[in-house]
Formats: C-alpha cells, sequence, structure tokens
C-alpha cells in the first residue's frame, strides 16, 4: 500500500486553480509604503496573475491532491 500523498499547506494558501485548470498566484507588493501607490497601480495588485508554464510542473506537484 502506498503513502499518502500530502499537499504543502503554504502552497496551498499562495495558490489557486481556476475551473479551466489555471493556476493563479497573488501579486507582492501590497504590505506597506501603498500612500505612494496611486490607486489604479493598487487595483491592479490586488487581481491575482496567472503562474509561469515553466513553475507549473513544481507548483501543482507542490499542491498534491488538495486542488
Amino acid at each position: 500500500m502506498k503513502t499518502k500523498l500530502k499537499s504543502r499547506k503554504t502552497a496551498v494558501k499562495r495558490f489557486t486553480k481556476t475551473a479551466t485548470g489555471k493556476l493563479l498566484h497573488g501579486k507582492t507588493g501590497l504590505n506597506h509604503l501603498m500612500r505612494k501607490k496611486d490607486g489604479s497601480r493598487r487595483r491592479a495588485l490586488l487581481a491575482g496573475d496567472e503562474l509561469y508554464k515553466g513553475d507549473r510542473k513544481r507548483i501543482k506537484r507542490l499542491l498534491g491532491t488538495a486542488l
């Protein structure tokens, strides 16, 4: 009997999978120094971004069966 595949909890918190199978991640730069960033830049940072093609296989392995 094989061991159960576990997902890395840090990866589960950082990445989401869409209905079409794309992997999304949050953008950096939203934690501090917000006064100098204009509103359009802040809104752009709030939207998630698609993961690079080269990273997909590695992140899917970290996610395991979580998504």
